[in-house]
């Protein structure tokens, strides 16, 4: 069992502990998570967020101990489902509008049996409109006998009725009600990185009982998985590309190294049909490298891999502009 935590949106892993296949819970990676915590210091995240297996105590304390925000999804539990039907009748949930994606907020305490104290949490609900199966028997029937009712819009169980699915959140956050839901979601986008380490780079494939062989094995292909994904931002700071795609696209071409002096120069011949798109990408890779290698000439000392990453980091928030690509080649005539 991984327990893996991820840099927001940016997609890297900062860290991956492995655990036996019992040890799954969020309790075997509580330790684990407060030492990356302590390691990141300052620099610790405005934000911590998790699913509903990170929804406890135990892991809140974590937070709370060091003074950082959370947002973190809570089990539906009995207690969890009467603060539901309690909310659900009064008045004052926000408008769901089409920035919210059809999503209404409200806010409330909660505490949960084994909690220490009440902490706030926010309830999100949504109607579901469309695409419903639902099953009725009779009282005393098999589950062989169900029925099976699709809601169709023109169906009375659809004007008849109204079918929610709603989400719980605990959070210390100073957000806005309406900013809670989003920043939630954005959270959901670290579902897709797991796929990635998984079944492009072997994640799934390599552990032994050997704990500690594997363990090195998991934060080594975190690490190449890192590496590529940095790279990918450099040359296509607008929006992440998976690796399913983006290997193909940055890895075929025909280099050619020419030496001159202390200066080595390489030549890359795109063989992919997106060449235009290629030498866009890779001109962006350059300008992230130069400007490394100016800072590096101005500081001898920098630490170039941070300064690296900064240059990515404000090229995705746009602080930077994008470099002019180089002009095409002329067709031979």
């Amino acid at each position: 069992m991984l327990h893996t935590f991820w840099v927001g949106n940016l997609g890297p892993v900062h860290d991956a502990v492995l655990s036996s296949g019992k040890q799954h819970t969020s309790g075997h990676a509580k330790a684990a998570m407060a030492r990356v915590l302590d390691e990141l210091g300052d620099k610790a995240p405005a934000l911590v967020r998790g699913d509903c297996g990170y929804g406890n105590e135990d892991i809140i304390d974590v937070c709370e101990q060091r003074g950082l925000s959370y947002l973190l999804r809570l089990r539906k539990t009995a207690n969890v489902k009467r603060l539901i039907e309690r909310l659900f009748r009064r008045e004052d949930w926000t408008h769901a509008s089409e920035a919210s994606q059809g999503w209404q907020a409200i806010e409330d305490e909660l505490r949960l049996s084994g909690w220490s104290k009440a902490r706030r949490v926010v309830v999100l609900r949504r109607r579901i409109k469309h695409d419903i199966a639902l099953t009725a028997k009779k009282r005393g029937q098999h589950e062989a006998n169900e029925q099976l009712v699709l809601a169709l819009p023109h169906d009375e169980v659809q004007d008849g009725a109204q079918v929610w699915e709603y989400t719980v959140l605990a959070t210390n956050a100073q957000y806005d009600i309406a900013a809670i839901g989003q920043l939630y979601r954005d959270r959901c986008d670290c579902e897709n990185g797991f796929d990635e380490p998984k079944n492009q780079w072997g994640w799934g494939g390599f552990t032994t009982q050997d704990m500690h062989r594997s363990q090195v094995t998991a934060r080594a292909v975190a690490l190449v998985y890192n590496w590529w994904s940095w790279y990918v931002r450099a040359a296509n700071p607008q929006a992440r590309r998976e690796v399913l795609t983006s290997r193909p696209l940055l890895l075929a071409a025909v280099g050619r190294a020419t030496s001159s002096g202390n200066q080595t120069t390489l030549y890359l011949t795109p063989m992919h049909a997106e060449a235009g798109l290629i030498k866009s990408m890779i001109a962006n890779v350059h300008a992230a490298i130069a400007h490394v290698r100016a800072a590096a000439e101005q500081v001898p000392k920098i630490d170039r891999w941070r300064t690296l990453l900064d240059f990515i980091c404000q090229r995705i928030v746009g602080q930077i502009g994008l470099p002019t690509p180089p002009p095409a080649l002329a067709a031979p005539g």
